[in-house]
């Protein structure tokens, strides 16, 4: 019988899990958990595993090799749910049967919420085809299981493996170890509290590389350091390690004082875990802040560390092991792996904790530029954007600015500001194309510009007129200086890769509100190439306003045409930015369909900050993801007369 979608029993868990990184190890916790409540029921037994093989190699507890191989199948359904769907996952596991000629089993079902991604069965994506892709298919489940499968329903795909109590479909293990006091045989390990188990028997059914495959899928996700450093404990404990601990240098990568006396920042703890989430706070206060020293570059290895005292574990000792986190010749810190009663390791699982830590150090490099690359974009940010937008007569003014959130200096800017003293007020609400240094030069340039052209009292189109030209005349100037700079002339080797044209799309506003003891604006408005302003009145009727015009930026001898109107007590003016029209979901974008206006209507009777809240948040509720762009939106709202 094929097991499906059923409810979870008395002898059954269900659990929904969040569609982040840490979801596998959390699915891995559980399953073994759901294992041994069933032992101490009876239903695993020490034998069950072992019919028709002559037996349980001594001192092998059957149950905990079934952990073994549930928490594996586990961790590679969530990791292939969360990695490839994308999605949150919900996973089923229950003791099934026996029925029939059919044996007792254990079932592992996930379910995603993205049906119409396939399910990988190639490591590392298809060789056939070429494609890369993340991930390690599901050759482990098929390993380890009897028989797995894939059920489909609407909007949810289900990946079920049956994994049979009599050990059919399970690899044998090897057999006993040597016994605590007795020689290591090469490849094997020692282990006080499972004498006569190898524990490792999975890296020899291709788990090593599993391992590395589903640690760099979710190290290179992470964008802060101290987030790698938790993962990576994670990752490692229980699989590898009973307890793991991190420490992460500073910045210049010093490991301790400097020579000279100079004081420097010491290493600081920055992830611990233990199997045994409760220990894990006591683990931390017997470790210290004090890290311990890694090792030397080229010494060979990991190096074994003092076992720290008062660590929380049942045993007074076991084997510790450091390595040293480093990109090239820099070091980021040290990891810190323990294994509780055990003498010493094999080889091949230092070895495996070592490329492990390799990895780990690069993501710590990443997420540190990407922090670095980050601050930046944020101080740019501020210096290019105003500080707060002006506040006009007679008119409640609401601005939403988000920027994009992936670090990089957006292209929106916006401004409110007061034109003179002639009782002008101008606002601005723009677009560069492209993001990066790029379009915070244009935006640098494009805001200072428009102060100054509305402060001479150039009209709205003759501020684009001068506008487009100055960016065009900053277009030639920077093509020469890359013709110069690709010669090789006097200053350099040429520009960076990627420059280009500065493109603007720009909405160009006037408001010149009612004289005193009246109500009402008037409001002069032009659009190059932006989405266009909405105008809502009272009755909820929605209307744009403004003509779409070339963007700035495009080509010369434009003449710029603007569109003047009431904006009458209780009118609405919105504009928003492409972040808000093209905002997707699937196939289909916001403003399909007039999108923003349908909902832009149904904010008839909301003050500006209700309107601005109510069509934020209808963007977001739009798609599951965040925003892939900036996103901007001004709200006007003219008052009624007091």
């Amino acid at each position: 019988m094929s097991p499906g979608w059923s409810e979870p029993g008395e002898h059954g868990v269900r659990v929904c899990l969040p569609g982040n990184l840490l979801a596998p190890a959390t699915a891995r916790r559980l399953v073994r958990a759901a294992v041994a409540d069933w032992t101490l029921l009876g239903m695993l037994d020490a034998c069950a595993l072992c019919h028709g093989r002559g037996g349980c190699p001594p001192g092998v507890p059957c149950a905990e090799r079934m952990a073994d191989d549930a928490a594996l199948v586990a961790g590679e359904l969530v990791t292939n749910a969360v990695v490839h769907a994308g999605t949150a996952a919900e996973l089923l596991c229950r003791y099934d049967g026996p029925y029939g000629d059919e044996p007792a089993a254990l079932v592992v079902e996930v379910s995603d919420h993205h049906p119409d991604r396939p399910v990988h069965s190639h490591p590392h994506g298809s060789e056939q085809s070429g494609t890369p892709d993340y991930g390690r298919g599901l050759h482990l489940v098929a390993a380890v299981a009897e028989r797995w499968g894939v059920t489909y329903r609407a909007a949810v795909k289900s990946v079920w493996a049956r994994i049979p109590l009599d050990g059919r479909g399970s690899r044998p293990r090897p057999g006993a170890v040597a016994a605590a006091d007795g020689p290591v045989p090469a490849g094997e390990t020692l282990h006080d509290l499972t004498p006569g188990r190898d524990e490792w028997d999975w890296l020899a059914r291709g788990g090593a590389a599993s391992f590395l495959a589903e640690a760099s899928d979710l190290l290179a996700g992470q964008l802060d350091e101290d987030m790698v450093a938790a993962l990576a404990a994670q990752l490692l404990v229980p699989r590898l390690a009973d307890w793991c601990a991190v420490w992460l240098d500073d910045e210049g990568g010093h490991h301790g004082p400097r020579a000279g006396g100079r004081s420097l920042p010491a290493p600081r703890l920055a992830g611990v875990w233990h199997r045994d989430e409760a220990r894990t706070e006591q683990l931390k206060e017997a470790l210290g802040q004090e890290a311990p020293k890694p090792p030397e570059p080229g010494n060979g290895g990991p190096q074994p560390v003092p076992w720290p005292a008062g660590d929380g574990t049942e045993a007074s000792s076991g084997a510790a092991l450091a390595y040293r986190l480093a990109v090239g010749s820099r070091t980021l810190g040290v990891l810190v792996a323990g294994r509780t009663g055990a003498v010493r390791l094999p080889e091949e699982v230092t070895a495996l904790v070592e490329d492990f830590t390799r990895r780990v150090a690069l993501a710590v490099s990443a997420a540190r530029e990407y922090t670095r690359q980050a601050t930046i974009s944020r101080v740019l940010q501020r210096g290019l954007l105003p500080s707060k937008v002006g506040s006009i007569p007679g008119v409640d003014t609401c601005l939403v600015y988000e920027p994009s959130g992936d670090g990089v200096v957006g292209g929106d800017f916006y401004d409110v500001f007061q034109a003179g003293s002639s009782g002008r007020w101008c606002f601005v609400l723009g677009d560069v194309q492209g993001s990066g240094p790029e379009a915070a030069v244009v935006t640098g340039l494009a805001r200072p510009w428009l102060r100054l052209l509305a402060r001479e009292g150039y009209q709205v189109g003759q501020v684009l007129d001068r506008l487009n030209g100055l960016l065009l005349d900053d277009a030639v100037e920077a093509a020469e200086a890359a013709a110069l700079y690709a010669t090789g002339g006097a200053h350099g080797p040429g520009l960076p890769d990627g420059h280009h044209s500065r493109f603007l799309s720009l909405l160009y506003g006037e408001v010149v509100p009612a004289s005193e003891g009246s109500a009402g604006a008037r409001c002069t408005i032009a659009s190059a190439g932006h989405p266009l302003p909405l105008l809502l009145r009272p009755d909820g009727s929605v209307t744009p306003v403004a003509e779409s015009q070339v963007l700035l930026g495009v080509v010369d001898d434009v003449a710029y045409r603007s569109t003047t109107f009431d904006l009458a007590p209780g009118d609405t003016l919105l504009c928003v930015t492409d972040g808000v029209t093209e905002r997707r979901s699937g196939a289909r974008m916001f403003d399909d369909g007039d999108g923003l206006a349908e909902v832009l209507a149904g904010c008839a009777g909301l003050p500006a900050q209700g309107v601005a809240d109510r069509i934020r948040a209808a963007v977001h509720a739009f798609a599951q993801t965040p925003p892939g762009d900036d996103l901007a939106l001004l709200v006007f709202q003219a008052r009624a007369a007091a």
